[in-house]
């Protein structure tokens, strides 16, 4: 089935992002540094992580439930681990300062492990994995979202988690290798896109207050028609975990690990049972693989993945992939062709940005 969408170029979309929430009160920098990372997800494949979010951003900016311009304030430190609090910024400001801290400790020790808490929404957990791949360190990412419950639990009806990702970067010296998931059957955003017309959620996704699965957006965000931000509040449904008991209980351990752990206070229970303002909490683990004095690390790491990509397909012609390849051929084709956005969501970015004052680029390219 085919779906309307509009394509702009990869610059002029990064360019139109920026101008967006300069306009909305982020100093250039911060503006360019958001929209580097919401076209990150996009670039990758992971829509449901990028500019797709901008109108849910600007409106959480100006409610003050996000704040421009903010940095970390640390409110325990050793050598080898701190607990961190975004004071609310924006996640792709907070994100990039809490995994260099991360970084530099690991460096230094071998090893650290860092407790955020207090973060804007972080975006794709991959753009962490890659910073720190990129600085030679292993990292493990467990992530929660503090009053934002959307993900019923294996064999419950009611909302008790959120999306609750986890993400695990392996540096090598031909690139990262980054596994980066949901412990929802899918995440919110991938909900958000197809509310949007775009690539529905596979059955059974959704779950109703009646027990009754379902794949409408309708489950989540209540009434869609004629609407173009959507909020989960209004919605009585609730997101399924992945695996059944398995991604049950990862997301459950995220909220210790992430919520509990960092201080930042775990997905519910909410007050009044509406949600308000959201943070992230996320607990990241760095770790130098020259510390552990294993010798050849990078190339075993390529000689198990040849390995794995060398078993029979179990469809002819559809090759094994291993994690991060499907982000990495999407990059290159999305930077060829430019980023391909439903037309509610092209639509909604653009009324964002005429509210703030600015026209929307003329470099489109309608399709279907």
């Amino acid at each position: 089935m085919a779906y309307e969408t509009t394509t702009i170029p990869v610059e002029t979309l990064r360019s139109f992002t920026a101008d967006i929430f300069a306009a909305a009160g982020c100093d250039r920098p911060e503006a360019e540094q958001i929209a580097h990372y919401l076209l990150s997800a996009n670039l990758t494949g992971h829509d449901s992580h990028g500019v797709i979010r901008t109108p849910r951003y600007i409106l959480w900016l100006q409610e003050g439930k996000v704040r421009a311009g903010q940095t970390l304030t640390v409110v325990h430190e050793t050598a080898t681990q701190a607990t961190l609090d975004g004071n609310y910024g924006f996640g792709q400001t907070i994100g990039p300062l809490a995994v260099d801290v991360g970084i530099a400790k690991a460096q230094q020790a071998g090893m650290a492990a860092i407790g955020l808490r207090n973060a804007g929404h972080v975006g794709r957990i991959g753009d962490w994995a890659e910073r720190a791949a990129a600085a030679g360190l292993i990292s493990i990412h467990f992530v929660n979202v503090q009053a934002g419950e959307l993900v019923a639990p294996f064999g419950g009806v009611d909302r008790r988690f959120s999306t609750n990702p986890i993400c695990i970067g392996v540096p090598t010296d031909k690139g990262p290798i980054i596994l980066d998931f949901a412990t929802s059957l899918v995440a919110e955003g991938k909900v958000l896109v197809a509310s949007n017309g775009g690539k529905p959620v596979p059955p059974g996704a959704l779950i109703e207050p009646s027990g009754k699965l379902s794949s409408d957006p309708r489950t989540l965000y209540g009434p869609i028609d004629g609407t173009r931000v959507r909020d989960s509040a209004n919605g009585e449904g609730a997101l399924r975990t992945f695996g059944e008991h398995k991604g049950s209980g990862l997301a459950f351990m995220c909220e210790l690990l992430a919520g509990c752990l960092t201080g930042g206070g775990t997905s519910g229970p909410i007050p009044g049972g509406k949600r308000g303002r959201i943070a992230n909490g996320m607990l990241s683990i760095y770790l130098s693989p020259g510390s552990f004095g294993t010798a050849r690390f990078s190339d075993a790491v390529h000689d198990y993945a040849r390995y794995v990509k060398a078993s029979r397909p179990a469809e002819s012609g559809v090759e094994v992939l291993i994690p991060g390849e499907p982000e990495i051929r999407k990059r290159q084709e999305r930077l060829r062709n430019g980023i391909p956005l439903q037309a509610e969501t092209w639509a909604a970015i653009c009324d964002t940005a005429r509210s703030l004052g600015l026209s929307p680029p003329a470099a489109a390219v309608p399709n279907t």
